[in-house]
């Protein structure tokens, strides 16, 4: 009889317990601190001098990129892709302090995100950029 007991409040004590979903939480942690900003694909390196055109930043900042873009929705900026690992370049990349460029040559446009698309403007009439100083997480 007493194992009867037990057996039932075994069954009634499992039987009230349901199974929780597991919660998941990813970190992205402080955006990189680099003198002109950073590619926007993992692992988010450095971008050499010259890859962002002026428009991606904001008093002297970078806006960000990847998961740390935090500029206006809607938005492609100009970049350089002749700087980018994905198409062949493997030359220097920026010294934090580095001056900041002013001759930025533009040959595609992207919204921070990875995705390319049509500014509503021309590289050409971008003006000059500001090295980005600190980490960007300090956004406009």
């Amino acid at each position: 009889m007493k194992n009867l007991i037990f057996t039932a409040m075994g069954a009634v004590l499992l039987a009230g317990t349901a199974a929780a979903p597991a919660q998941i939480s990813v970190g992205i942690g402080i955006a990189p601190a680099c003198p002109y900003g950073y590619y926007d694909y993992a692992p988010y390196n450095c971008s050499p001098y010259g890859y962002y055109g002026p428009d991606w930043f904001n008093g002297g900042l970078f806006i960000g990129a990847g998961p740390w873009y935090h500029g206006r929705s809607g938005f492609y900026g100009h970049v350089d892709n002749r700087y980018d690992p994905r198409n062949g370049y493997n030359g220097p990349m920026p010294e934090r302090g580095s001056r900041a460029f002013n001759h930025f040559q533009g040959n595609e446009a992207r919204d921070g995100q990875g995705h390319t698309g049509q500014a509503n403007h021309e590289s050409s009439r971008e003006h000059s950029a500001g090295a980005q100083r600190g980490s960007s997480s300090r956004h406009r």
